[in-house]
């Protein structure tokens, strides 16, 4: 069982948190938040960790982290990225194109259950036999039937290409992405800014959509970049900032999350906490912005006094058991499957 709250009759070290952090040329002072942001990802770790092993329930004993839902530690380890990672882009046609095409199609919706939608009434869908209208025809008919064809994990703003409907409209930009190079581009691009940056050109692609993008087509195999390389820090994860750090860190989110990866061993042992990564992989900048997102939601509850950047007070999610069986399967390039 996992606690998430240090318990304070065990003899530790001096475990308080530094006075002062020094960040980007800036002098920033750590709110009681920073800590609790290394104590929630050795727990929430701990939690995946324990229902990855069949352990039953309880997990942990904290009763925000028992009454609420929250993503994980590690992005990839996420169903819908397991999904991704596993179903759409190492399964089905290995050229590059093909790659991009599902990996974008996917990503528009996020939702696993509108990619079986579209496989199981049109067959393996591709690039090289692409048809809007039928593709059109699917997801038209199961949103007159009410279904939801979207993720609500973030906003996904639809481009106006002239289209009455927000799926009809995407489907032009991916198609649009497709035959204005865009694979290639991303491909060819020297550096993940410059990859970043080809996404980022499209319409109704903002800054935090082409990173997660971004992220989502480096999990493949052409693809040359590390984690490390290049963060965008998306609205939540500047929630998080600000509750950690301040007003002071506004600006300088990047380089925060940056410090946080780079510094992630001193923490946990300063603390005392186990955290041994994602099997041995140490958290990357999309990790610790992510969890920013998450220690945001966490510290309505736990720090209420400590404000964000958007004044929400509660967390909306409430956590709901999910009886799938749970896969750990990343790129094979990390080298973690065994």
């Amino acid at each position: 069982m996992v606690t998430l709250l240090q318990d304070r009759q065990a003899p530790v070290r001096d475990v308080s948190a530094p006075a002062v952090v020094r960040v980007a040329g800036r002098t920033l002072r750590p709110s009681a938040v920073f800590d609790t942001y290394w104590r929630f990802a050795a727990a929430r770790q701990a939690v995946y960790e324990a229902r990855l092993s069949g352990r039953a329930r309880p997990w942990t004993d904290d009763p925000i982290l028992t009454q609420h839902r929250f993503t994980n530690c590690f992005r990839a380890a996420d169903r819908v990225s397991q999904v991704l990672i596993r179903d759409v882009i190492h399964r089905g046609d290995q050229q590059w194109r093909e790659v991009f095409f599902r990996t974008l199609l996917f990503k528009i919706f996020n939702k696993s259950s509108t990619w079986r939608l579209l496989n199981d009434a049109l067959g393996e869908v591709r690039w090289d036999n692409y048809d809007y209208q039928a593709l059109d025809r699917v997801l038209s008919g199961a949103f007159a039937k009410g279904e939801r064809l979207y993720s609500a994990a973030y906003i996904v703003p639809p481009p106006q290409l002239g289209e009455d409907r927000k799926h009809r409209n995407h489907l032009r930009l991916l198609d649009m992405m497709m035959t204005s190079g865009a694979p290639e581009r991303v491909l060819a691009a020297p550096t993940m800014r410059d990859a970043y940056e080809v996404l980022l050109s499209y319409p109704a692609i903002g800054p935090f959509l082409a990173y997660q993008y971004l992220i989502d087509l480096n999990y493949a195999a052409q693809m040359p970049f590390s984690e490390m390389d290049f963060v965008v820090p998306g609205p939540g994860a500047r929630d998080g900032v600000r509750k950690c750090f301040g007003r002071e860190a506004d600006g300088i989110e990047a380089d925060i999350i940056r410090y946080m990866a780079d510094t992630q061993e001193e923490h946990f042992t300063r603390l005392g906490l186990s955290f041994t990564g994602l099997k041995g992989r140490p958290l990357q900048l999309i990790d610790c912005q992510n969890l920013f997102c998450e220690v945001d939601k966490y510290a309505r509850v736990a720090h209420p006094d400590i404000a964000g950047i958007s004044g929400r007070s509660r967390i909306k999610q409430s956590y709901r058991l999910d009886a799938a069986p749970m896969t750990a399967w990343f790129p094979p390039k990390w080298g973690l499957n065994a």
